[in-house]
């Protein structure tokens, strides 16, 4: 079982919880910036470690019960969660060019990215470090690994999302030209 209290003493938990989640948020940020994304190590290991501290003040802080400590644990969690969602929210963009009606959504990836890396921080700033390296692997895997499986062309997907197939491309197609000649 995991050991999650901490004393304020205990300088050494305490350090190597918030190391351990900035060098989460530093793999996961190194990732994002080698992709020139918006948001990079820096942010990725602030919010990572930012979250960590902000678990550990109630594991700290000594309360009446374990009930007093877990409630303000899961308020912590709540608050953690819903800021970095506005923080995630904040990369988020729509762009749409004259010349296309539909409009592109960019940062989307790097938003929900923001969200897993202040919740792996959380996860090991409550002790449960093996979950929050386990997360980062899982995290590196799917922002990478993913790139690569779009290349295969059985997954390749047109504008709209919707898997490539023969048939539904020769509609879209079709449909994109009748369109185009309504239109002039």
């Amino acid at each position: 079982m995991v050991v999650m209290m901490l004393e304020a003493s205990d300088w050494l938990h305490i350090g190597f919880r918030l190391l351990l989640a900035m060098i989460v948020g530093c793999l996961i940020g190194y990732n994002r910036q080698r992709g020139g994304r918006p948001a990079g190590m820096r942010t990725f290991m602030l919010v990572s470690m930012g979250a960590a501290l902000f678990v550990m003040i109630p594991l700290q802080a000594e309360g009446d019960s374990s009930f007093a400590t877990t409630n303000a644990l899961s308020r912590t969690l709540q608050g953690v969660t819903t800021g970095v969602g506005f923080l995630g929210a904040g990369l988020i963009l729509q762009q749409s060019s004259k010349k296309s009606r539909v409009p592109k959504v960019r940062g989307l990836t790097t938003a929900a990215t923001i969200w897993i890396s202040a919740a792996l921080g959380a996860a090991i700033g409550c002790g449960l470090w093996q979950m929050g390296l386990l997360g980062a692997v899982l995290t590196l895997l799917t922002l990478s690994g993913m790139k690569r499986v779009r290349q295969i062309p059985l997954f390749q997907s047109s504008q709209t999302g919707i898997p490539a197939n023969p048939a539904t491309s020769a509609l879209t197609n079709k449909l994109n030209h009748n369109s185009t000649d309504a239109s002039r």
